[in-house]
């Protein structure tokens, strides 16, 4: 028998709001048929099938750019789900036959998961989506098809590379303070860390740069601001 197969590309976009860490989800928009009711409607991650002349990496690009408008947007694949059922559930298959010509295909995804700065834009509806919405971390809804699982897997990723590829500062502004990088890690690794011990070890970094340049328009004592410098190399 012929294999009925199609590789997709699936997206979980971390933001961070100065309070929290976010995910980016998409709302399923009603079809012009009508054919999908309010209660058919699904919450998901961003994500597409692979066009035939794209690569992964490519594909997992045009995916955020249609959200996001940005180029050069942080990206790592990170895993790839397999499930032969992983789409055929009753409410995934109603979405799928709003958008798909061949709904009843197995589908293989690769996952990919990626960081911005959400000062840096709005999210914005897409082809594929209704709707763009941030959801905290510790928020996220019941979503269509696996996407809970891959969420959870791109945060455990996320968590394990935090300080072997730096990759926190992706998430911060451009300049930001050291209670605002010890804040990020915490909520990250879910967890107190010690600010001594923390401040101690980042101005060992080469990579952290400090600017003789001050918080502006806050009600406590200004911070001294900093900066990550990616091109120079690591101590």
């Amino acid at each position: 028998m012929q294999n009925q197969l199609d590789v997709s590309v699936d997206c979980v976009l971390f933001g961070f709001d100065g309070e929290g860490l976010k995910v980016l989800l998409i709302e399923q928009g009603l079809d012009e048929s009508g054919s999908l009711s309010k209660d058919q409607v699904q919450t998901a991650l961003p994500g597409d099938l692979v066009y035939l002349d794209e690569s992964l990496d490519a594909s997992a690009e045009r995916v955020l750019k249609e959200l996001t408008s940005l180029d050069g947007i942080y990206l790592k694949q990170f895993h790839t789900f397999g499930d032969p059922q992983r789409v055929k559930g009753l409410k995934d298959q109603d979405w799928l036959r709003s958008f798909r010509a061949n709904p009843e295909r197995r589908v293989i995804t690769v996952a990919y998961y990626s960081l911005v700065k959400m000062e840096d834009y709005q999210p914005q509806p897409s082809s594929f989506a209704g709707k763009a919405i941030w959801v905290d971390v510790n928020e996220i809804p019941d979503l269509a098809f696996d996407h809970n699982d891959i969420a959870e897997k791109a945060l455990t990723v996320l968590r394990e590379e935090l300080d072997s590829k730096h990759i926190g500062f992706e998430l911060l502004p451009e300049k930001f303070t050291l209670s605002q990088l010890q804040l990020l890690y915490e909520i990250i690794l879910d967890k107190k860390l010690d600010k001594r011990n923390f401040r101690k070890n980042i101005k060992k970094m080469d990579q952290v740069i400090p600017l003789d340049e001050k918080q502006q328009g806050v009600f406590h004592k200004p911070a001294q601001l900093f900066r990550f410098d990616k091109e120079n190399p690591e101590d």
